[in-house]
């Protein structure tokens, strides 16, 4: 039932309730399972959610909360932020690649979770992940400021470094859809507050088409297309739909405006997300939660495209309350 309801809400079709997903950041999982009574792996329960994902990127934690991504970068968690962390040193110090080639993905993890996820017998719209799927993987091996730099200035690094990345993406999604997933998960931030990281231009130069390449492979397999970005990415959205995008996260209410773009795009993509961890979450009354999320569903889930969330993982500064306010105005759709 969970899982035809999420395939109703991204057909366009009314759905009632509408799906909705909830997901934590680890600090503030920890705190909520220490309310409620229950360890994390009954939080998905407890949230009632209709969405399951199998993330696809295997790392080794080292000494002091040092994690090291299947790419050798190395990120120090040791601070506030326990799901990222912050980059103690870029690998590729000069715009070429040097001696330096991308790891081969571990397939056989990717075997393992999803083959997990299958077989759990859950009711769920099921999804395969690659997180930092090209831009954040590209800036994260080479610097963010450096990186941006070396779309302006460094063409043939940038395809040669997208194009490496693309192929390591392929072999995950080939592996992937080799299992009966519902469709396929992408994270790549792109967006600020007020338009991209940078322009139009350079994005459709550079990371348009290698997305392409893979949201085809996608689609002709008959699965569904998902992108995270956080940010104001309007400037391309319509791009994004060209090539196939079916539902988009994590439509920021303080950026976008929900009535407009419901208007605008909402004929075309399922919107997952619009509950700010920016400005509402944080700081309104539990009863103000249960409010925002009512007005929210009416507002995106008229005519069905939509997936009832917070707009991104919910950061550690949310009061506890405030989630289960949250959850329970989910489950008392």
């Amino acid at each position: 039932m969970k899982k035809e309801r999420v395939i109703s809400a991204i057909a366009h079709r009314n759905t009632e309730p509408v799906p909705h997903d909830i997901d934590l950041t680890i600090p503030l999982a920890g705190r909520v399972c220490t309310r409620l009574g229950i360890d994390k792996e009954g939080l998905w329960d407890w949230f009632d959610n209709y969405i399951e994902v199998a993330s696809y990127r295997k790392g080794r934690y080292l000494e002091n909360e040092i994690y090291e991504d299947p790419f050798g970068v190395r990120w120090d968690r040791s601070g506030a932020d326990k799901d990222i962390g912050i980059i103690r040193e870029y690998i590729l110090k000069e715009p070429e690649m040097g001696t330096y080639r991308l790891p081969e993905p571990n397939l056989d993890y990717v075997d393992e979770l999803t083959s997990k996820m299958m077989t759990a017998g859950k009711d769920s719209y099921k999804l395969g992940k690659i997180g930092f799927s090209l831009f954040e993987r590209a800036w994260s091996l080479r610097g963010f400021e450096n990186f941006l730099a070396d779309l302006a200035c460094e063409e043939r690094f940038v395809e040669e470094l997208f194009e490496q990345i693309l192929q390591y993406n392929m072999k995950i999604i080939d592996r992937a859809l080799t299992y009966d997933i519902d469709g396929f998960f992408f994270g790549d931030d792109y967006g600020q507050q007020q338009g991209l990281l940078m322009s139009p231009e350079t994005w459709r130069r550079f990371i348009k088409p290698p997305l392409a390449k893979m949201f085809d492979k996608i689609k002709r397999s008959g699965r569904t297309v998902l992108l995270h970005s956080c940010g104001n990415i309007s400037a391309v959205l319509g791009d994004l739909i060209d090539i196939g995008l079916d539902v988009y996260q994590t439509v920021q209410p303080e950026i976008y405006g929900l009535e407009k773009v419901k208007e605008r795009f909402g004929a075309h993509l399922t919107f997952w997300g619009g509950i700010s961890t920016q400005q509402t979450l944080p700081y309104v009354t539990p009863d103000e939660v249960r409010e925002i999320t009512a007005e929210t569903i009416r507002t995106l889930g008229r005519g069905g495209g939509y997936i009832a969330a917070p707009t991104h993982q919910v950061p550690a500064d949310v009061p506890v309350e405030n989630i289960i306010a949250l959850a329970e105005a989910f489950k008392n759709q």
